[in-house]
Protein backbone atom coordinates (compact mmCIF):
# COMPACT_ATOMS: atom_id res chain seq x y z
CA UNK A 1 0.00 0.00 0.00
CA UNK A 2 1.34 3.58 -0.82
CA UNK A 3 0.94 6.34 1.56
CA UNK A 4 -2.15 7.56 0.30
CA UNK A 5 -4.03 4.64 1.47
CA UNK A 6 -4.20 3.19 -1.90
CA UNK A 7 -3.93 -0.56 -2.67
CA UNK A 8 -1.57 -0.49 -6.30
CA UNK A 9 -3.08 -4.11 -6.71
CA UNK A 10 -6.09 -3.58 -6.12
CA UNK A 11 -9.02 -2.75 -8.82
CA UNK A 12 -11.06 -0.09 -8.01
CA UNK A 13 -14.59 1.37 -9.92
CA UNK A 14 -12.76 3.52 -12.21
CA UNK A 15 -10.74 0.70 -13.59
CA UNK A 16 -13.71 -1.12 -15.03
CA UNK A 17 -14.58 -0.16 -18.66
CA UNK A 18 -18.61 -0.49 -19.63
CA UNK A 19 -19.13 -2.97 -22.84
CA UNK A 20 -15.06 -4.06 -22.21
CA UNK A 21 -15.37 -7.86 -22.24
CA UNK A 22 -13.21 -9.71 -19.66
CA UNK A 23 -13.08 -13.70 -19.57
CA UNK A 24 -11.68 -15.62 -16.66
CA UNK A 25 -12.15 -19.24 -14.95
CA UNK A 26 -12.26 -22.40 -16.58
CA UNK A 27 -14.08 -25.45 -14.32
CA UNK A 28 -14.04 -28.65 -15.24
CA UNK A 29 -17.42 -30.28 -14.04
CA UNK A 30 -17.30 -33.96 -12.40
CA UNK A 31 -20.86 -35.86 -12.48
CA UNK A 32 -19.35 -36.40 -8.38
CA UNK A 33 -19.53 -32.51 -7.87
CA UNK A 34 -23.09 -32.29 -9.35
CA UNK A 35 -24.49 -35.00 -7.80
CA UNK A 36 -22.85 -34.12 -3.87
CA UNK A 37 -23.98 -30.38 -4.52
CA UNK A 38 -27.49 -31.90 -6.07
CA UNK A 39 -27.94 -34.87 -3.09
CA UNK A 40 -27.76 -31.34 -0.46
CA UNK A 41 -29.55 -28.80 -2.34
CA UNK A 42 -31.60 -29.88 -5.03
CA UNK A 43 -32.27 -33.60 -4.88
CA UNK A 44 -34.22 -34.01 -8.78
CA UNK A 45 -33.64 -37.13 -10.26
CA UNK A 46 -31.71 -35.93 -12.97
CA UNK A 47 -28.57 -34.09 -11.14
CA UNK A 48 -28.71 -37.30 -8.92
CA UNK A 49 -28.90 -40.60 -10.31
CA UNK A 50 -27.05 -41.05 -13.43
CA UNK A 51 -29.14 -43.98 -14.19
CA UNK A 52 -32.42 -42.08 -13.71
CA UNK A 53 -31.50 -39.24 -15.67
CA UNK A 54 -31.00 -41.10 -18.49
CA UNK A 55 -34.75 -42.06 -18.95
CA UNK A 56 -35.51 -37.91 -18.08
CA UNK A 57 -35.97 -35.54 -20.72
CA UNK A 58 -32.37 -34.52 -19.98
CA UNK A 59 -31.61 -37.20 -21.40
CA UNK A 60 -28.69 -38.01 -18.67
CA UNK A 61 -27.35 -35.81 -15.58
CA UNK A 62 -26.60 -32.33 -15.56
CA UNK A 63 -25.66 -29.80 -12.90
CA UNK A 64 -28.57 -27.98 -10.83
CA UNK A 65 -28.97 -24.55 -12.25
CA UNK A 66 -28.11 -23.32 -8.69
CA UNK A 67 -24.78 -25.45 -8.58
CA UNK A 68 -23.80 -23.56 -12.14
CA UNK A 69 -24.61 -19.78 -10.09
CA UNK A 70 -22.44 -21.24 -6.89
CA UNK A 71 -19.41 -22.65 -9.62
CA UNK A 72 -19.97 -18.95 -11.59
CA UNK A 73 -19.88 -16.85 -8.19
CA UNK A 74 -16.53 -18.82 -7.72
CA UNK A 75 -14.93 -18.35 -11.14
CA UNK A 76 -15.78 -14.49 -10.51
CA UNK A 77 -13.98 -14.48 -7.21
CA UNK A 78 -10.62 -16.49 -8.52
CA UNK A 79 -11.07 -14.39 -11.61
CA UNK A 80 -11.16 -10.85 -10.83
CA UNK A 81 -12.90 -10.31 -7.14
CA UNK A 82 -10.36 -11.51 -4.63
CA UNK A 83 -8.16 -8.64 -6.56
CA UNK A 84 -11.33 -6.35 -6.51
CA UNK A 85 -12.18 -2.91 -4.31
CA UNK A 86 -15.88 -4.73 -3.67
CA UNK A 87 -18.37 -3.67 -1.09
CA UNK A 88 -21.03 -6.51 -1.91
CA UNK A 89 -23.55 -6.57 -4.32
CA UNK A 90 -27.24 -5.94 -4.64
CA UNK A 91 -27.77 -9.12 -6.04
CA UNK A 92 -29.15 -10.55 -9.18
CA UNK A 93 -31.52 -8.79 -11.24
CA UNK A 94 -32.05 -11.61 -13.81
CA UNK A 95 -31.01 -15.80 -14.10
CA UNK A 96 -31.45 -17.59 -17.15
CA UNK A 97 -30.04 -21.11 -17.21
CA UNK A 98 -29.91 -21.54 -21.40
CA UNK A 99 -28.81 -24.81 -21.48
CA UNK A 100 -27.75 -28.01 -19.24
CA UNK A 101 -24.36 -28.17 -17.57
CA UNK A 102 -23.33 -31.91 -17.75
CA UNK A 103 -19.70 -34.26 -16.45
CA UNK A 104 -17.10 -32.81 -18.83
CA UNK A 105 -17.73 -29.68 -19.82
CA UNK A 106 -14.62 -27.33 -18.89
CA UNK A 107 -16.74 -24.10 -18.05
CA UNK A 108 -15.58 -20.45 -18.58
CA UNK A 109 -16.94 -17.09 -17.41
CA UNK A 110 -17.31 -13.73 -19.74
CA UNK A 111 -18.02 -10.72 -17.42
CA UNK A 112 -18.91 -7.25 -19.16
CA UNK A 113 -19.76 -4.70 -17.29
CA UNK A 114 -22.93 -2.65 -18.57
CA UNK A 115 -23.28 0.33 -16.83
CA UNK A 116 -21.54 2.35 -13.57
CA UNK A 117 -22.44 4.88 -11.90
CA UNK A 118 -21.09 6.71 -8.52
CA UNK A 119 -23.77 6.13 -5.39
CA UNK A 120 -25.36 10.03 -5.04
CA UNK A 121 -25.49 9.02 -1.20
CA UNK A 122 -22.07 6.98 -0.72
CA UNK A 123 -19.95 8.33 -2.94
CA UNK A 124 -17.00 6.11 -2.21
CA UNK A 125 -19.21 3.79 -3.37
CA UNK A 126 -19.10 2.57 -7.06
CA UNK A 127 -22.02 1.08 -8.48
CA UNK A 128 -21.51 -1.51 -11.40
CA UNK A 129 -24.19 -3.48 -13.32
CA UNK A 130 -22.66 -6.74 -14.94
CA UNK A 131 -23.69 -9.05 -17.26
CA UNK A 132 -22.22 -12.59 -16.56
CA UNK A 133 -22.04 -15.13 -19.48
CA UNK A 134 -21.28 -19.21 -18.62
CA UNK A 135 -20.07 -21.01 -21.72
CA UNK A 136 -18.35 -24.33 -22.16
CA UNK A 137 -15.47 -25.71 -24.40
CA UNK A 138 -17.50 -25.82 -27.40
CA UNK A 139 -18.47 -22.00 -27.03
CA UNK A 140 -22.04 -23.04 -26.02
CA UNK A 141 -23.89 -20.70 -23.68
CA UNK A 142 -24.80 -22.46 -20.35
CA UNK A 143 -26.05 -19.29 -18.11
CA UNK A 144 -26.27 -15.92 -17.90
CA UNK A 145 -27.01 -13.80 -15.11
CA UNK A 146 -27.59 -9.65 -14.60
CA UNK A 147 -26.61 -8.12 -11.22
CA UNK A 148 -25.29 -5.34 -9.81
CA UNK A 149 -21.36 -4.99 -7.87
CA UNK A 150 -20.49 -2.32 -5.38
CA UNK A 151 -16.76 -1.38 -5.85
CA UNK A 152 -14.87 1.24 -3.81
CA UNK A 153 -13.66 4.45 -6.20
CA UNK A 154 -10.46 5.45 -6.10
CA UNK A 155 -11.15 8.95 -5.82
CA UNK A 156 -12.59 7.99 -1.81
CA UNK A 157 -9.10 6.19 -1.01
CA UNK A 158 -6.64 8.73 -2.56
CA UNK A 159 -9.02 11.95 -0.76
CA UNK A 160 -8.63 10.26 2.63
Amino acid sequence: MNPSGLDQDLLYYEDFVVDEPFETGQHEVTAEEIIAFASEYDPLPFHVDEDLAAETMTGGLIASGWHVLSMQMKMIYDGILYRTASMGSFGLDDVRWIAPVRPGNVLTLKRTALSKRVSKSRPEMGIIQFKWEVYDQTGELKSTTVGANLIQTRASVEAG
